[in-house]
């Protein structure tokens, strides 16, 4: 049994009373034998109370969510490179006082994406829609450039590059057959929520991927499978990021 000062970790977003990861860590807690341990939801209005969750002494190292993934950045001291790159950051690691910044996102998606892949009717000239443009997205960017598939962002707003969801239709989800949800619409509690999609082109050749884990099918993923589609949920990717997010905090760092 490991005796020392209360160790604090804990989640930081916004309207995140829905996440799992207190009852993850939780259990890892009590997997791992670590009794003065705990794991606080700290859900902000605004980035800038970050500052007073950053004050506690025993604070160890938090996750970032929606919407506090790009924001948290200049609130923190050193960012890994691969997050720097994407400017997305998803862990934060307290080593010495210092607050560095790590992305665990792409790990998570990519073990829990590459799996499907291999599912996928057609693998040639695979093309990606990305829904929405927040930090998340950032980084399911970074994983299809990795694997070289080509994609675009799709934004409520008309930005420069960027499709909107009235340029969706039948032609452009012929060439388009990976579709997936950065954005929170479909969680919980608004479940009966989903991205404008004209679902009724949907097909047994496209395959959808929502971020929510909560609730286990959103609505965007039963419109999905209801017309054949592959369908997966966040919860996986989630499990594998948070159990890096944990190497991080419990291994010492000797290289920033």
């Amino acid at each position: 049994m490991i005796h020392q000062k209360t160790q604090i970790y804990g989640l930081i977003g916004k309207d995140i009373k829905y996440s799992f990861s207190r009852i993850f860590f939780l259990k890892k807690f009590k997997k791992e034998f670590i009794a003065n341990a705990d794991y606080k939801i700290f859900d902000i209005p605004k980035i800038e109370n970050i500052l007073f969750i950053f004050q506690n002494p025993y604070l160890k190292g938090c996750n970032v969510t929606i919407p506090y993934k790009t924001s948290v950045i200049p609130f923190l001291n050193k960012v890994m490179p691969e997050a720097k790159s994407i400017g997305s950051v998803n862990v934060v690691k307290i080593h010495n006082k210092c607050k560095i910044g790590f992305n665990t996102d792409v790990l998570g998606f990519e073990h829990s994406f590459k799996k499907d892949l291999k599912k996928l009717t057609n693998k040639k000239n695979l093309k990606a829609l990305i829904l929405g443009t927040g930090g998340v997205s950032k980084t399911i960017s970074f994983v299809l450039n990795k694997l070289q598939i080509s994609h675009q962002y799709v934004s409520r707003k008309k930005n420069m590059g960027f499709l909107v969801y009235e340029d969706i239709n039948k032609n452009l989800l012929k060439k388009y057959k990976i579709i997936i949800n950065c954005t929170p619409i479909g969680t919980y509690p608004n479940i009966n929520s989903c991205p404008s999609l004209p679902y009724q082109y949907i097909s047994s050749k496209h395959y959808f991927y929502d971020l929510i884990y909560n609730p286990n099918k959103t609505l965007f993923l039963k419109k999905a499978e209801k017309n054949g589609a592959l369908i997966k949920n966040g919860l996986e990717m989630l499990y594998i990021q948070a159990e890096e997010s944990w190497n991080i905090w419990i291994n010492e760092i000797h290289e920033i």
